[in-house]
């Protein structure tokens, strides 16, 4: 029976860093001057006043301590709050592609692999600059890869569903190598504004090559011995903007600012619901393929939040683990959507045993949830 393998990965980070403490400045900026303007609605109860943030609050909440963006212009600026972007020309190469081949060129590196080996190009990713054309095939296009090219999205589980994706025409035979890329451009969505969620997203790209196993040779193989993909429908994490919001009869700019957001989550509610979805669906998969918890060495979970990760990982295994099991990239890049889980397996998998395996799983909205037991070869 013909199986196929992750031969390479690749990440792109970009330069711009932006701290906790940064981000709490500008928010607190930006909160005395709404509560200064508005004191008198707010003594009258008419609305509420905008608490402080904290670096203390972010990390306790998510974990995070920092993140990468593409652009730092603007976010830091209490009159702004958002990243300051100028449109690019049509025929100019977008964002997310640049970053998106730059981590294609890692990855294909690493499976010693050419552009022209390429016949599939998936782009997955939680947002995208455009609907068409396709961000896949301008990446195709740059790289030089053959075959055929489309973008995809599951929101947050979107690079295991790709990854899945990829593997059905591998093993149908409608491709010979597959790219899969995931370029997380997703600052310019943020909120800065909004105080329980203007830390979470930061910037980055990942990048997987898979291929028959037979057609690797690559050092580092990772063989997937099984997937499992599931959907459940729920508004708790959601985007409320989109092409018909400026045709809305009261649409402002400011009632956008101060009610549209195209990032919106009940914590909660994503804490309570999604989380016994998530260990369900993972106990049954290893039970199906007669895999007991020990057996599995690693574990690249989804980098959206720490208490998250923690809580599906006591489930698991029963107890605590470190960070030699279960790696953590969230301090570092923040909840970076499809391509958290992919970061964790790209910088922690290198030191694994042939017969080792382990687990890349994403969860999110949907809700959504892709897990991959994965071999090392």
């Amino acid at each position: 029976m013909r199986s196929v393998v992750i031969s390479g990965t690749g990440l792109f980070t970009p330069t711009h860093i932006i701290t906790n403490d940064e981000l709490v400045a500008a928010f607190n900026s930006y909160a005395d001057a709404h509560n200064d303007r508005h004191k008198g609605a707010i003594e009258r109860g008419e609305i509420a006043a905008v608490p402080h943030s904290s670096s203390e609050f972010i990390e306790k909440a998510s974990g995070i301590k920092r993140r990468y963006v593409m652009v730092k212009d603007g976010i830091l600026d209490p009159e702004r709050m958002m990243p300051i972007i100028p449109r690019r020309d049509e025929n100019d190469q977008s964002f997310s592609a640049g970053m998106a081949v730059a981590a294609a060129k890692e990855a294909i590196e690493r499976a010693g692999k050419q552009p022209a080996d390429i016949d599939l190009v998936l782009c997955g990713a939680s947002t995208s600059e455009r609907p068409w054309p396709a961000v896949a095939v301008e990446i195709q296009a740059i790289l030089g890869c053959s075959g055929y090219a489309f973008d995809m999205t599951v929101a947050c589980s979107t690079a295991t569903f790709a990854i899945s994706t990829a593997m059905d025409a591998l093993l149908s035979g409608s491709a010979r190598c597959a790219l899969v890329v995931n370029p997380e451009f997703a600052s310019p969505q943020i909120n800065y504004r909004d105080r329980d969620s203007h830390f979470i997203f930061g910037d980055v790209a990942t990048a997987c090559i898979l291929e028959l196993e037979e057609t690797s040779t690559a050092t580092h193989r990772f063989r997937i011995t099984d997937r499992q993909l599931k959907t459940y429908f729920s508004n708790n994490i959601r985007t409320s903007v989109n092409f018909l919001t400026k045709a809305e009869p009261d649409i402002t700019l400011e009632r956008f600012f101060e009610r549209d957001q195209f990032f919106a989550q009940q914590g909660r509610k994503v804490f309570k619901e999604l989380l016994p979805l998530i260990y369900t669906l993972i106990d049954g998969q290893l039970q199906k393929e007669r895999i007991d918890i020990g057996e599995i060495k690693r574990l690249w979970l989804h980098q959206a939040n720490i208490n998250m990760n923690l809580f599906v990982i006591r489930h698991l295994l029963g107890r605590d683990a470190g960070t030699a099991e279960a790696p953590v990239v969230l301090d570092e890049y923040a909840n970076t959507a499809s391509a958290g889980s992919i970061i964790a397996f790209h910088k922690y998998h290198d030191d694994l045993a042939s017969g080792d395996k382990g687990i890349i799983c994403s969860f999110g909205a949907g809700y959504s949830i892709g897990s991959l037991i994965v071999e090392k070869v």
